[in-house]
């Protein structure tokens, strides 16, 4: 599996995990693919590989995916 290469980022996103649509955690993806999935309801690949459409933008504070955060850091450096 080949590492991410996109300096595209904006910002987490979150993903639902249960039935009443509550984030459990936010995850970072491509900042190119957010509108598209928020509009047309495709799904997002996270960096930690976690797929799903986007619903809702986080807000400060919000938990955010700690396997996303790490390579989002590995990333910045």
């Amino acid at each position: 599996m080949s590492s991410p290469t996109t300096t595209t980022l904006e910002k987490p996103l979150e993903s639902t995990t249960d039935n009443d649509d509550t984030p459990k955690m936010f995850h970072y993806v491509r900042k190119s693919k957010i509108a598209e999935s928020a509009v047309m309801g495709s799904f997002v690949v996270a960096l930690c590989g976690e797929t799903f459409p986007v619903t809702r933008s986080p807000k400060p504070g919000s938990p955010v995916c700690p396997d996303c955060k790490k390579i989002y850091e590995s990333l910045k450096a």
